[in-house]
């Protein structure tokens, strides 16, 4: 067992793995910037390390500060959370080069994940049904024309780094390619330092179906079923559940078994998350976060399972505490994210909470890290919230985010709350009948953003 674990985050995840650790009678230890002197995963560590000043780059994101935190703490691993260095693959090198145990995969599989094109490339040759595009990076505008031209249009043009939906451009006419094809290049070498692009047929109404999976990096692999995260804006999730309203046992056991099957081949170790554009009953792969997801809780809750831990144990060389024999769904959940973020334009809205009260009862989960008098800094991601919800089916699942929502209280900010009240609404959401383009057509009809 390790002693000590240091997270190499902030915010609920933090505190949701000092939880974990907890549990498990290991010894936590926060790293935190000097915006976060008083932030909640500080004061529930066992132990603190200031690690820099508030920018993200010069804490969070500081390898060699977070180094010497784990050297002067003795922590014999780090967690990394989500987001920060949780898929840079040079920070998992060098903390396996000072003897520190990584909590996921190994550098390599972050490596080739990472890279689109790789993983593509990867995933077709395990089996896995990608979306039809380009075999590699399009080196130019010409190749570029070619290949719209043999999957016909639209298309969408994508930065082989890219993420968050930064570095995406959608071309539906050969009038659209030349403007599209630039500015995919552009905000690639500007967001993360790389101008290669790819190129992939555009799906007119798909739902983002993501499949759980989880490796011992022995060749042992399961998966945990799906989780919906088809309400999104501007490629950002906001509404995730699991099971899928529109996956059925057969298909659910098929696509899952592609997936399981995929990881092991390779010995993948930890928790993965393998994504996919699903559309008139077809998967088409988009790519494989090396990580635990923001939306975990919702496979957390209809497995009984917690991934954390598992997490934790994978890393310590022990085996999985349970085989895909073991694994039966329970009922439905649902995961609002809840940002500090002010309608309808979603401007970020850091300050004081100045009353925060969090919804309970049965069937009810709220990860957070807020508490009364605490001052969200305005320098990180503005997700403040999870707003989790667990019932014996869908229908009951709904009733309680609207009783849980009406519960939380939230004073002091502005919130995304109200946006979940008005959805809860909508009769399309209470049928399960949407798509990744569904939200943004509602704001705009509706908010006008």
């Amino acid at each position: 067992m390790f002693e000590k674990i240091l997270i190499a985050n902030r915010g609920e995840i933090a505190l949701r793995v000092i939880r974990a650790c907890r549990e498990m009678g290991i010894r936590s230890v926060a790293v935190h910037s000097t915006a976060d002197a008083d932030a909640m995963h500080v004061r529930m560590a066992d132990e603190t390390v200031c690690i820099g000043p508030p920018s993200s780059t010069d804490s969070y994101l500081s390898i060699p500060a977070i180094i010497s935190a784990c050297e002067i703490t003795g922590a014999q691993a780090v967690h990394p959370g989500y987001g920060f260095l949780s898929e840079n693959q040079n920070f998992v090198q060098i903390l396996e080069d000072h003897d520190i145990t990584f909590i996921g995969p190994t550098s390599e599989h972050i490596r080739v994940m990472g890279d689109k094109i790789t993983a593509k490339e990867t995933m077709r040759k395990l089996g896995v049904p990608c979306v039809p595009g380009s075999e590699g990076g399009v080196p130019d505008l010409a190749t570029a024309q070619t290949v719209a031209e043999e999957i016909g249009y639209p298309v969408i043009i994508k930065a082989t780094a890219g993420g968050g939906g930064r570095g995406m451009k959608l071309a539906r006419t050969a009038e659209e390619l030349p403007d599209a094809f630039r500015t995919a290049r552009a905000e690639g070498k500007s967001n993360f330092g790389n101008p290669e692009v790819y190129i992939e047929k555009y799906l007119g109404t798909p739902r983002h179906i993501e499949i759980q999976v989880f490796g011992d990096g022995k060749g042992n692999a399961v998966h945990l079923g799906e989780r919906d995260c088809s309400l999104q804006r501007r490629h950002q999730k906001v509404f995730e559940e699991a099971p899928g309203p529109s996956i059925d046992a057969e298909t659910r056991a098929r696509i899952g078994k592609t997936c399981a099957d995929a990881v092991a081949a390779i010995n993948y170790a930890g928790a993965g998350t393998i994504e996919f554009l699903y559309e008139n009953g077809e998967f088409y792969f988009i790519e494989m976060n090396t990580r635990l997801q923001v939306e975990h809780p919702v496979t957390e809750a209809i497995f009984g399972v917690d991934l954390v831990r598992e997490q934790i144990r994978v890393a310590e060389g022990l085996p999985m505490s349970f085989t895909q024999d073991d694994l039966e769904i329970n009922g439905h959940a649902i995961e609002v994210r809840i940002n500090a973020e002010k309608l309808p334009n979603f401007a970020p809205c850091p300050g004081k909470i100045t009353q925060y009260h969090a919804p309970g009862g049965l069937g009810v989960r709220i990860d957070s890290a807020l508490y009364d008098g605490y001052r969200i800094p305005p320098y990180y991601d503005s997700l403040i919230g999870k707003l989790i919800v667990h019932g014996r089916d869908r229908n009951e699942a709904l009733a309680r985010l609207h009783r849980a929502l009406a519960e939380l209280i939230v004073d002091g900010v502005d919130t995304t709350v109200p946006l979940f009240h008005a959805l809860l609404q909508e009769p399309d959401i209470q049928k399960g009948d949407y798509n990744i383009h569904w939200l943004e057509k509602w704001l705009e009809t509706n908010l006008g953003s």
